[in-house]
């Protein structure tokens, strides 16, 4: 049970940094507005990332592992497609409530997207999480999870959990 914990507080931090890279790649490439550390702690990670890709690997996981076929044609990827975007979506406009009530705003404004709920969902954003949950479904997923040595997942887990605790403490107690 313990390895595990270990495995999933990996993948977290790894989905939590990986989401990091693509919101500063939108912000600095894409968009051009220049870098601004996205997320609600000092370092390179975004929580709600990790959280997301957790909820995908807990509630798609077995779905992705079966063969539902109309007609001869397999739609599980659509299906887990269809999954992410719900999820995604969900998760993102909780997070929205959760910024506005411990904060007073939320860090995005989608109310010049098309199909938009309160500036806080939209879309576009739900369909680009979608493909990026494809993504990391059914290419990084099955590539972390050949991580099987016990001496690298000890270590990962440990410098990540320093990682994260200190961060946790440098910013809700010292930075303050």
């Amino acid at each position: 049970m313990l390895e595990v914990i270990k495995k999933y507080f990996i993948y977290f931090m790894f989905y939590c940094i990986i989401g990091w890279i693509y919101e500063v790649f939108l912000e600095v490439v894409v968009y051009r507005w220049g870098y601004s550390n996205r997320g609600v702690l000092f370092g390179p990670y975004l929580p709600v990332y990790g959280f997301g890709a957790l909820t995908f690997i807990i509630l798609l996981g077995k779905l992705k592992k079966k063969k539902i076929k109309i007609c001869n044609i397999n739609i599980t990827p659509i299906l887990i497609f269809l999954g992410i975007i719900i999820i995604s979506t969900t998760i993102e406009l909780i997070a929205s409530y959760i910024m506005e009530l411990s904060s007073g705003s939320w860090a995005w404004d989608y109310t010049h997207y098309a199909f938009n709920f309160q500036g806080r969902i939209a879309l576009n954003p739900s369909i680009r999480f979608g493909i990026g949950g494809m993504i990391f479904m059914y290419i990084l997923q099955p590539l972390f999870e050949k991580i099987k040595n016990k001496k690298v997942i000890n270590t990962l887990f440990i410098i990540f959990a320093f990682t994260l605790v200190s961060d946790l403490i440098y910013t809700f107690l010292i930075k303050q």
